[in-house]
């Protein structure tokens, strides 16, 4: 069985242009996302999935450079170019994940990943994503390759939400079998942003990384980085007043 996590990531994002390869510490933000992940003992491989816009090409070489596999599709339609992805690359179990998350626990991927695989029998997809529970940008997302697939081949080419990838499989429990799994109390912070959206955003997480680098560790856990904001309350609020456009595809918290 191939258990493939995927990290859309392109270069043109409104807000903040350019984001997945701004620097931190010398080091391109999907360079860090993508050295957690591999952390993961779960996941067989990570693909970087990107789009076919020339503006785009720092991304490809970028892959190419360090030995990252890569796919290219719609800029547009995400629907289609994470679908047509793992058509591709025969995915049997897909896990996905944003380019604006470079933060992701592979602790935790590894537990929503293992959670999937156990109950195979009874859910089609397995996230901790449908409610906010977990600081927003500790996102894991985990379905049969099929699913998607067919999602790609039924909704209609001129749906607007083609641009987003999931939804199309979370919006038809009468079709998918469908499990979310809330964070645990130690993990409890909806309202603690660790995604990058914006300059805010990203302020926060050169802090947070260039803290845990200062004390040696290029390696930390979402435990570690809460305290560590616990500790700095005044990290928190560098962000936290932030609008997030991806609440309006969310249910309420839990």
């Amino acid at each position: 069985m191939k258990i493939i996590g995927s990290i859309q990531a392109r270069m043109s994002s409104t807000r903040l242009p350019g984001k997945v390869l701004k620097p931190i510490l010398g080091k391109p933000m999907l360079l860090w996302h993508i050295e957690r992940l591999r952390r993961s003992r779960l996941l067989d491989d990570i693909i970087v999935a990107t789009t076919e816009d020339s503006r785009d090409e720092p991304i490809v070489r970028f892959c190419e450079t360090h030995d990252i596999k890569y796919f290219r599709g719609s800029e547009e339609d995400v629907l289609d170019r994470i679908a047509s992805m793992i058509d591709t690359y025969r995915i049997d179990v897909h896990a996905e994940f944003f380019g604006d998350s470079p933060l992701t626990d592979p602790h935790i991927v590894d537990e929503t990943i293992g959670y999937f695989l156990k109950h195979r029998d009874q859910f089609d997809f397995v996230s901790n994503h449908q409610q906010t529970t977990y600081p927003p940008g500790q996102e894991v997302l985990v379905y049969w390759g099929r699913c998607l697939i067919e999602a790609n081949r039924s909704v209609a080419k001129a749906d607007p939400l083609r641009e987003h990838v999931s939804i199309h499989i979370t919006q038809h429990p009468d079709l998918y079998r469908l499990k979310n799994l809330p964070a645990p109390e130690r993990y409890h912070y909806p309202d603690i942003y660790l995604e990058v959206d914006t300059e805010k955003d990203f302020d926060l997480m050169t802090r947070i990384i260039t803290h845990f680098d200062s004390q040696g560790q290029p390696h930390f856990s979402l435990a570690q980085i809460l305290d560590h904001l616990h500790r700095h309350p005044e990290l928190v609020s560098i962000n936290n007043t932030e609008n997030r456009r991806w609440k309006a595809f969310r249910e309420d918290d839990v």
